[in-house]
């Protein structure tokens, strides 16, 4: 077999090292080509990687047997790169075991198909001067994927089937067999971890559902569970009526779903339909049942007969089969197999750089333990979880990555000790997520951080249902990120959220931009929600442009809200006093936050010094807000503030410009930098580097994405 670089005269090949005592490296015209010419034309760089580095090559054309290694132009093509990134992976084992400090694997430009997730343990890591590099080429697309191209699609021929589908599909939707296409396992729609999804031009197709836009509404409660939720009525039964004229075509449905908002705004799930009754207009789920109210929304999915659109599919699971109404044009379409793409397990300064991640049943790469692992300059889309998980290890970094498409969220991180308030130091950097939490809706965010210690930094984030950043956990920092046209289609969420919890202090969320916030749902979006007490938080050096309630003190105390910027807010600041009204029984002794308090030391001197407002919480009212303070804040236009009367007494309100002309350099463009006059100076204002917000070109990423 040739493979593909030597077709091209070596023309797509790195310049690998020479192997030790054969001979000295010689540099050719083909590895000027691949190293020099991308640079002069202004694509991507190759990134050689350390000049003392082994390297090893993979193209889709290669062959595990060979070494890996790259020869000159007119060389013996017997050996050349391998074919996988697992016989790299051995490769890489081999050569660190053999003594060699400095090695990087090389992808060719191709679809790499993987057989089972990547798995890289401690023994794949380097060094801090040395680390394992896995690194796009540099010249075409390099793909991993976890999904299984459909190569044969089949008329339906099946009466039976037939019948199901809408008139204007019969003849159009076509079916093919899983198990012939190497996907044994058809995934449930349960929950996260195996949900099937099918993909055509880059894109996830969506599946057969109703109504094909927006949501059904429940009708009447139907049994005898009911339950009061913060003087919300409902009931815990999973049968209700439904106005539609659907439900007789759904009785012929085997594996018909439901998925919605059935109580709150903020809290989606995902149930099947166990039977409908179309002369009583009702809908019963199969349990475990959530809790449903009258007017909450959902959609229905999965069934044959809501097969009416061209680009929908479902699938029968118990028999295999997908059946799809292609896209016109190239009918090529894959569906995702693996649950992961990428496991990193235990391994330090390991880097995977500018590659393309797509295709798995749950999240892309997964981060756990370890040191100084780097996911950067890559592009994670269509998968059915999240993007990077990081849970626990040290130092851990994504940095501009493209995440989007993808069923969860962008990505997490988790790490530090709480007990002993030791920082992970774990960064999600200047990424673009965006148009996230397909699948589940809520409480999947672009970014979650928890633990102690991480930072998120310059990403831009925005298009999605439910929460932009999700934060538990002590001394974070959220700084210069872009946040906007998120929790789209929920409500009494926020844009940054974190709440419940007395003891998660020290994070400051400072010079970060927030634009166009507004949920539908009941009580609308906040842009910075510090939820049901949540307390020793800072607000620094914000700007909240049409953000709804800007920022939200729900009853907490210990907060600063500084020098901020608030432009039509609605209002810009509001403070409550839930601890002493409907919120008493989290409050309360037994109640969450007590339960909380008492997980943590917070009366060690560790503890007492770092958060001094904590230390005195149960000599004092604890269920009153205390030590707030909102001061040195410029507002503009909407509302300046609302203040509970009973939280009044908790909250210092001082030297703030409200209602005066700021004199912004050119607020019709956006541009709400002050002019040299502005009265803002004069009540000690101080100035917000709105030119660092958002992502910035550096060595990860070269170019800025405008939306």
């Amino acid at each position: 077999m040739m493979p593909a670089f030597a077709r091209m005269g070596g023309a797509a090949a790195a310049a690998g090292r020479t192997p030790r005592g054969a001979g000295v490296k010689r540099t050719s015209w083909w590895q000027w080509a691949v190293v020099a010419l991308p640079a002069w034309l202004g694509v991507a760089p190759l990134d050689a990687g350390a000049a003392d580095a082994v390297t090893i090559h993979v193209a889709t054309d290669g062959d595990d047997a060979w070494s890996g290694r790259l020869a000159a132009a007119n060389a013996d093509r017997s050996d050349g790169p391998l074919a996988t990134p697992r016989g790299a992976r051995d490769a890489v084992r081999r050569l660190r075991a053999a003594g060699e400090q400095g090695v990087e694997v090389v992808l060719h430009a191709g679809r790499h198909e993987l057989a089972e997730p990547l798995r890289l343990e401690a023994i794949d890591g380097g060094t801090p001067d040395h680390p394992v590099v896995w690194r796009a080429h540099g010249v075409g697309r390099v793909v991993l994927t976890g999904a299984r191209r459909i190569a044969t699609f089949a008329p339906v021929v099946d009466d039976t089937v037939l019948a199901r589908l809408p008139e204007a599909a019969r003849g159009q939707v076509v079916q093919a067999d899983l198990a012939a296409a190497g996907i044994a396992d058809a995934g449930t729609f349960a929950g996260a971890g195996n949900r099937p999804e099918v993909f055509h031009a880059d894109r996830p197709l969506p599946i057969a559902s109703w109504p094909n836009e927006g949501f059904a509404t429940i009708g009447e409660l139907l049994g005898d569970r009911p339950i009061n939720d913060g003087g919300l009525p409902g009931n815990a039964v999973g049968k209700f009526t439904c106005e539609t004229d659907r439900l007789p075509a759904w009785q012929r449905e085997p594996d018909g779903w439901l998925a919605g908002y059935f109580f709150w705004d903020w809290s989606d799930s995902r149930q099947r339909i166990r039977s409908v009754d179309p002369a009583a207009k009702s809908i019963e789920l199969e349990p475990p049942h959530t809790t449903y109210r009258t007017g909450q929304r959902f959609y229905a999915f999965n069934m044959l007969c809501e097969l009416d659109r061209p680009g929908e599919w479902c699938v029968d699971r118990d028999r295999g089969l997908l059946y799809a109404w292609l896209p016109a044009g190239e009918r090529e379409v894959t569906v995702s197999t693996l649950p992961q793409l990428v496991e990193i397990a235990g391994a330090e300064h390991l880097v995977l750089r500018g590659l393309l991640l797509e295709g798995a049943r749950n999240s892309v790469v997964t981060i756990s333990g370890g040191a100084g692992v780097t996911v950067g300059g890559c592009r994670l889309r269509n998968a059915g979880g999240w993007g990077v998980v990081v849970e626990g290890g040290v130092g851990h970094a994504v940095r501009g990555c493209e995440i989007h498409d993808v069923g969860e969220g962008g990505v997490m991180l988790s790490g530090g000790d709480r007990a002993g308030l030791v920082a992970a130091g774990h960064v999600a950097e200047n990424n673009h997520v965006h148009h996230y939490a397909r699948l589940q809706r809520t409480y999947r965010p672009a970014v979650e951080v928890k633990g102690v210690g991480n930072r998120v930094l310059h990403n831009h984030i925005h298009h999605a249902p439910h929460n932009g950043i999700l934060l538990n956990g002590n001394d974070h920092l959220i700084e210069c990120n872009r946040i906007h046209h998120v929790c789209q289609e929920t409500g009494d969420v926020g844009a940054f959220y974190m709440g419940r919890d007395w003891t998660m202090r020290g994070t400051v969320v400072r010079h970060n931009l927030f634009t166009d916030l507004v949920g539908p749902g009941h009580l609308g979006a906040m842009g910075v929600y510090l939820d049901d007490n949540a307390s020793g938080i800072t607000v620094v050096g914000n700007v909240f442009v049409r953000a709804s309630r800007a920022v939200l003190i729900g009853g907490g105390r210990d907060n600063v809200v500084e020098n901020n910027l608030f432009i039509d807010g609605a209002p810009a600041v509001e403070v409550d006093a839930r601890g002493l009204g409907w919120a008493a029984s989290m409050v309360a002794p037994g109640g969450i936050m007590r339960q909380r308090l008492d997980e943590m030391p917070w009366r060690t001197p560790r503890w007492t010094a770092r958060y001094p407002g904590l230390a005195a919480l149960l000599d004092e009212e604890p269920t009153a807000p205390r030590r707030n303070v909102i001061r040195r804040n410029v507002s503009v236009g909407g509302e300046w503030q609302r203040i509970e009367p009973a939280a009044e007494a908790g909250v210092v309100v001082e030297d703030n410009l409200v209602d005066v002309d700021p004199r912004f350099v050119d607020a019709v463009r956006g541009d709400y930098r002050l002019r040299a006059d502005s009265p803002a100076w004069d009540i000690g204002f101080r100035p917000i580097p709105l030119d660092r917000i958002g992502i910035v070109a550096d060595g990860w990423r070269r170019f800025i994405p405008e939306e």
